[in-house]
């Protein structure tokens, strides 16, 4: 099961060329952009780990490339995505993100039925990566 979350998540994977486009289109609206990364790609996460700092000031779209890559290298079983902030009063919120990197096996997410009170039944999303700890989710 393909994750689908955030710009461009129903497309096939962007390759580095099309990252380093997007990431020109961010610094040229002088968005800040930042690199996260997670194993735990439930849909209400969203406080994924930061690699590094956001990178305010950066104008060259081959730093943030860089760290791109040292991030793939650091966690090659993990999702990793780029977000691009506007600072600009009245904005002041993430304007672009998008995944550009997967483990190379999306195990998905189940609907877990609960029956409470009354007769009452509440569907919960579980995401089958936590089924094992954190740091094991996607080795096989």
């Amino acid at each position: 099961m393909r994750i689908t979350q955030g710009t461009f998540s129903f497309l096939a994977d962007l390759t580095d060329d099309q990252i380093r486009k997007q990431v020109e289109y961010a610094l040229h609206n002088k968005w800040a952009v930042s690199v996260e990364f997670t194993d735990d790609p439930h849909p209400r996460n969203t406080f994924w780990e930061m690699w590094g700092l956001p990178m305010f000031d950066l104008e060259d779209p081959a730093g943030i490339m860089y760290e791109i890559d040292a991030c793939r290298k650091a966690y090659p079983n993990h999702y990793i995505k780029v977000n691009a902030f506007d600072h600009n009063k009245g904005w002041e919120t993430i304007r672009l993100s998008f995944i550009i990197h997967r483990p190379a096996h999306e195990p998905g997410f189940g609907l877990v039925r609960q029956e409470v009170k009354g007769r009452t039944v509440n569907y919960v999303v579980h995401s089958y990566a936590t089924d094992k700890p954190e740091g094991q989710r996607y080795t096989d």
